[in-house]
């Protein structure tokens, strides 16, 4: 019973590290994108913080601009803003992340058919 909780709690803990990094790099990429940090260092900052989803982005108009917001009580305690050229260059950021991660798993993969299997010889898995 006792090794079951270490591991439950182990599993959660490492959950939520993956989490916070994932969230982590995602506010990288906004920074660097052009969105502004907005820490939510007042009563009502907080309060109107907490009305937003977390970590997702809510497109508003004001005065005739779109604007977009993206909340994050977890981490940073803040919200970042942008307009409309800091929002495509996020989404252009993480396309090219992604094809990044596609291409560092490719060769990865390309890797291990280059293993020589001995014994077992190719295909010993089928």
């Amino acid at each position: 019973m006792r090794i079951r909780s270490i591991v439950s709690v182990t599993t959660l803990l490492l959950t939520l590290t993956g989490c916070a990094q994932a969230v982590q790099q995602k506010e990288d990429l906004l920074a660097a994108s052009g969105f502004t940090l907005v820490p939510a260092n007042t009563p009502q900052r907080i309060a109107a913080m907490r009305t937003l989803p977390p970590h997702k982005f809510i497109r508003q108009v004001r005065n005739d601009t779109v604007v977009y917001v993206y909340a994050d009580p977890t981490v940073c305690m803040c919200i970042y803003i942008g307009n409309q050229a800091a929002y495509g260059s996020f989404r252009e950021k993480v396309f090219a992340r992604q094809i990044t991660d596609e291409q560092a798993m490719t060769a990865q993969m390309n890797q291990m058919t280059a293993i020589d299997f001995g014994p077992w010889g190719p295909g010993w898995w089928y």
